[in-house]
């Protein structure tokens, strides 16, 4: 059975799912980025009508200033209290659980890296963690999108682009913008960043005490920059954490 209720977070009041049913393991999924607990093209509800199928009750809720939540959006970073509140929520209204599994993509998985054990959470699924500060999605030319591709993404790029005649001969005939090849060759260059978000994940995907599977879509964007960093010393102790465990996904694509 499915019900919509309110539950009350840091003053304000957040809207929520519950696909009920009897297991003692539930599901809590965070939407990620400004999307409403439905998720896109309502694959999160989806999600949840088949997570509970199999036994296991799902709660869904908009955080603060998203979908029919009231109060502010103030991002992934502050949604801490929106976590904490929901998984409290989840099990007021489930006393059965004892076990509780968050699941979150993008930057929604960043937010469960850094607040989910602190709200009670037991293991968590983080899919495309994001790793990136600013959110650049324009792709309106080359320059452009190469500012959101990852270092070796782009160095990727170019080999291919030198192993084509077609491109040898448009560089050769003027017909490639010298001035954008230079600014994605610098790029190509260039070490990767340990940003202020990059290094609280690493710190707090090394001291997570409980298990946690890194789903990443070996196609995506943010999978891409995400991989970028997990290999970087920021990293390091995060990859020696026994309780993560990373699964490459060639068909989980967001």
């Amino acid at each position: 059975m499915r019900q919509h209720f309110t539950f009350a977070c840091a003053g304000e009041t957040l809207a929520a799912t519950l696909d009920s049913a009897t297991g003692s393991t539930g599901l809590l999924i965070v939407s990620g980025g400004n999307e409403i607990r439905s998720g896109a093209h309502a694959g999160m509800a989806a999600l949840a009508a088949s997570v509970a199928a199999s036994g296991h009750p799902v709660l869904r809720y908009d955080r603060r200033g998203i979908g029919d939540s009231t109060g502010e959006n103030a991002g992934f970073e502050s949604s801490a209290e929106d976590i904490a509140a929901a998984a409290r929520a989840f099990r007021e209204r489930c006393p059965q659980l004892t076990r509780l599994v968050a699941f979150g993509n993008c930057d929604a998985a960043s937010a469960l890296a850094l607040f989910g054990p602190a709200a009670g959470i037991d293991a968590l699924i983080l899919a495309n963690l994001w790793t990136i500060e600013s959110d650049t999605e324009s792709e309106t030319d080359e320059a452009e999108a190469a500012s959101t591709m990852t270092a070796s993404a782009i160095r990727s790029r170019y080999l291919a682009k030198l192993k084509d005649p077609r491109e040898l001969w448009r560089l050769a005939s003027g017909g490639v913008n010298i001035g954008k090849l230079l600014r994605g060759l610098k790029q190509a260059t260039a070490k990767t960043e340990v940003t202020g978000l990059v290094a609280r994940l690493g710190e707090a995907l090394a001291t997570l005490d409980r298990p946690t599977t890194l789903l990443v879509a070996e196609h995506d964007r943010t999978a891409m920059w995400f991989l970028e960093h997990w290999a970087s010393d920021a990293f390091a102790k995060a990859r020696a954490n026994p309780h993560l465990k990373e699964r490459i996904m060639a068909e989980l694509r967001t």
